[in-house]
Parts: C-alpha cells; sequence; structure tokens
C-alpha cells in the first residue's frame, strides 16, 4: 500500500465520522462552530498520530493479555500531555474544549486505530494511518462544525456571513443530529463508486 493511500483511505475510504461512523460524542457535542470542529480534531490528530507510533514500536513485545491496558496507558500518557500543553499555551481552546480533551483517552477512533492498524504495522505506517485518519476526523468536525455555526448564526469561523439570527436549533442537540445525518447521506453519495 503506497504512503498516499494510508493517508486518504483515512480520509475517503475509513472517514471515522462519516463511514465508520466512530467517535460521535466529541463529534456531536464539540461541532457547535467550525472552529471548534477544527481544535477538536487536531487535539484527537495529535494523540493518534503519537500514540500509533508508540503502539507500533511496543506491540511486539507486550503480551496478548494487557495489549489493550498497554494501549490505554499509552493513549492516556499522550492526552495529559496535550491537556497540560493546552492549560499552559492555549487556555481559551482548553476552555472551549473541556472535558472532551480527557474523552480522547475512550475514544473509539484512538483505540480502534491501535487494535486494528498500529499494533500490526511499522512506525511509519502507523503515523501516516494516524495522519490519514486524523485528518479524515479532523476535516469531517470542521465541516459539521460550519454547517452548524452558519445555520445556526449565520457565520462561519467566527466571521457573520449574513446579518440577522440563525436558526437555533442547529447550534443545540437537534441540529447536530440533523447535519450529522445529511452530511453523512452526502459523503456516501459523494465518494460510493458505482
Amino acid at each position: 500500500m503506497s504512503k498516499l493511500s494510508l493517508i486518504s483511505r483515512g480520509i475517503l475510504k475509513e472517514n471515522p465520522t462519516f463511514v465508520l461512523v466512530l467517535g460521535m460524542c466529541p463529534t456531536l457535542a464539540t461541532t457547535t462552530s467550525a472552529i471548534n470542529g477544527m481544535e477538536m480534531g487536531l487535539a484527537t490528530m495529535f494523540v493518534l498520530i503519537l500514540s500509533n507510533i508508540v503502539i507500533s514500536l511496543l506491540a511486539p513485545v507486550v503480551p496478548d493479555k494487557v495489549h489493550i491496558p498497554v494501549y490505554i496507558v499509552v493513549i492516556a500518557t499522550f492526552v495529559t500531555l496535550l491537556q497540560l500543553v493546552m492549560q499552559a499555551y492555549t487556555p481559551a481552546v482548553y476552555q472551549t474544549l473541556g472535558l472532551f480533551i480527557p474523552l480522547i483517552v475512550v475514544n473509539c477512533i484512538v483505540l480502534g486505530r491501535a487494535e486494528a492498524f498500529a499494533n500490526k504495522h511499522g512506525v511509519l505506517e502507523s503515523a501516516l494511518d494516524g495522519i490519514g485518519i486524523g485528518l479524515g476526523f479532523t476535516l469531517s468536525l470542521t465541516v459539521i462544525g460550519m454547517v452548524r455555526e452558519l445555520l445556526g448564526s449565520l457565520s462561519i469561523f467566527g466571521w457573520k456571513i449574513i446579518p440577522g439570527d440563525g436558526i437555533l436549533a442547529f447550534v443545540l442537540a437537534p441540529g447536530a443530529f440533523i447535519v450529522l445525518g445529511y452530511l453523512m447521506v452526502l459523503f456516501n453519495k459523494l465518494t460510493k463508486k458505482n
């Protein structure tokens, strides 16, 4: 498998949000705006890439009976590191994402990629898989956030596009489900090969 196909597979064929339907908690909760979605996606991508690399190195020496707990400790280490760096250097972002940063530890995207890919492949392939899946997740969350922000407050990335008030429902939970559903249908229609 080529390096480019490892990355593009995570964006299109195995997109965590629109195809695999993983990580729905942060997808629905943090995408009230495009910037929130992008920040959550980038935070998850950071953890995904680094944990994939370390897990691919550890996998040959970790016994099968304890590999899941070991993977969780590796992921939790990188989430803690991310949390401390965000608190120190980007407190506003940390404040916005709040509880959802520590929840990356149990995000099924990160643990799923460790189990399905990183423990069976080398460091480079695992890093590229982390980049691809991370980009797919980041792009998904950003697009969902853009649509919700546009319909909910008539702005994109905080910039007012149309004067007036948007439809409040799109900033709230029902809007997240509606936008996610329509975007999943659209994404799968566009990427489906006949």
